[in-house]
């Protein structure tokens, strides 16, 4: 293995950070100044830090466990089942099949909702998600996704885009509407409020299965610790802009959704409708590409659990690019054997060239994407409660607890008392988090109830939950407004 360089950073590294950045920056981005609107400065920037602290130091343990496993460790699985036997891999594999599951049902109820604003007096946003579900499976059926690097980068540049342009009407008109000599109000705090921005937050940051498959891909793997620690510092303050920029003009009034924020009237104001479009296409771009990404992943675990597909002898080939429990083969080689790395790599669409394999393979993706829409119909109308539900219930799972168990589980005996204990706190806490926020939104999305119109902000007191509190006809001249 080659030394280190002195290099601060090599174009490697920027490749490297490059792809960490893109499978990070999604959708998670548009709730980040809806969680300020929700908390409040202090306790949403409490939330903030502690979240990129945990994200940051479980993805960082990711890669010290890399750095020690065997050479056969190739995927976020494969280093479940070698820091903690065949229970770890079962369980990271559930973790992931239902973040990878969820995730595109928030795709599709996200981007029925951006066409039916796009394309207002058209199609209801039900029919929209079935159009969406119709137009994406030709790609699904694809036996693989090679380009899955260069179609996660068109996706991040899809949200950045977005996110500048929505960031750039909201300032820009709520500075041309009479907020000279108003603040905006402050939310209503309470424990639930503070809580829930959780769910965004643990969404928003997701790097921590990508980690195995960049490190073995990196020349100089020791160069990736201090490498994660710079790019989830970029990752953190492009999202602590996002959250500013985004909700201190509009305070707790803030929807959300920073899309939804420009995409109507209720704060006041009525954006270029130009605009408007190209953020939600550069969404909408987003969208279409995530949906294919994170979904593959499951097409193959489904088919490996459901058609017998993709089972390989570790002892002959690369078997463990397929993040699924290992099944037992003869002679197969134990994670815990240390071994070169591969000379042979198993092309996964050789699987698929068996007589008769793809189309039984087809009709399972169809059966699961038809799946995928019909809960996303069914959710259509809780976009945020479904998103942080996510975010709480798997995605924090999967980069936060389970990285730090795997970590402690191997370095026990040799790190010291106070990173065990920054370790427990993270997990503990985030466990408890987990747990009520999902409860919490789950209600909302199996027992919904029924919300009033007329409320357009209900982060805020009831004073200010109807009307933008730019309105100085509705709100008496000179009356001061809290601060927020």
């Amino acid at each position: 293995m080659a030394g280190s360089s002195n290099k601060f950073m090599t174009l490697e590294d920027l490749k490297a950070a490059f792809s960490l950045f893109c499978s990070v920056c999604g959708v998670g981005s548009l709730g980040l100044p809806g969680n300020y609107a929700r908390a409040g400065y202090f306790w949403a920037s409490f939330g903030f830090f502690f979240m990129a602290a945990a994200n940051t130091y479980a993805t960082w343990c990711i890669s010290k466990v890399m750095l020690v496993a065997p050479n056969t460790i190739f995927t976020f699985g494969d280093l479940a089942e070698w820091s903690m036997g065949k229970g770890g891999r079962y369980v990271t594999t559930l973790a992931q099949t239902v973040m990878c599951t969820l995730l595109p049902i928030v795709f599709l109820v996200l981007g029925g909702s951006l066409l039916v604003v796009l394309f207002p007096a058209s199609f209801s946003q039900t029919t929209w998600i079935v159009l969406m579900g119709i137009t994406l499976l030709p790609v699904c059926l694809i036996p693989t996704l090679k380009e899955g690097a260069g179609a996660a980068a068109a996706g991040c540049l899809g949200t950045i885009f977005a996110d500048g342009i929505a960031l750039y009407l909201l300032i820009s008109n709520m500075n041309e509407s009479n907020v000279q000599n108003v603040s905006p109000p402050q939310p209503a705090i309470g424990f639930e409020s503070v809580t829930t921005v959780f769910g965004n937050l643990a969404l928003a940051y997701g790097a921590g299965i990508m980690i195995p498959t960049l490190q073995r891909e990196h020349s100089d793997p020791a160069r990736m610790p201090r490498l994660i620690l710079i790019t989830m510092f970029v990752i953190c303050s492009f999202f602590l802009i996002v959250s500013i920029l985004g909700v201190f003009l509009t305070g707790c009034q803030t929807p959300s959704n920073l899309l939804f924020a420009v995409a109507n009237s209720n704060l006041g104001f009525t954006a270029d409708r130009g605009f408007v479009i190209l953020s939600f296409l550069f969404m909408q771009l987003h969208v279409t590409i995530a949906f294919a990404v994170v979904i593959f992943p499951v097409f193959q675990i489904m088919e490996r659990i459901v058609l017998r597909m993709h089972i390989y002898d570790l002892t002959t080939s690369a078997g463990g690019d397929i993040e699924t429990p290992a099944i037992e083969t003869p002679g197969a080689t134990n994670f815990h054997e240390e071994k070169p790395a591969f000379a042979n790599h198993i092309d996964p669409a050789d699987a698929y060239r068996v007589p008769g394999a793809y189309i039984k393979a087809a009709t399972l993706r169809t059966v699961m994407v038809v799946l995928c829409v019909i809960v996303a119909v069914i959710w259509k109308d809780h976009l945020s409660s479904l998103m942080d539900f996510v975010g709480a219930s798997s995605s924090c799972t999967v980069c936060m607890i389970l990285p730090i168990i795997f970590y402690n589980k191997t370095f026990w005996n040799t790190s010291p008392v106070w990173e065990k204990a920054i370790g427990a706190v993270f997990v503990l806490v985030t466990v408890f988090l987990a747990i009520y926020v999902s409860i919490k939104t789950g209600k909302e999305l199996f027992a919904p109830e029924t919300k009033d119109p007329s409320i357009l902000f209900p982060l805020c007191p009831a004073k200010y939950q109807k009307v933008a509190f730019t309105n100085m006809t509705h709100y008496s001249p000179g009356r001061a407004l809290f601060e927020f």
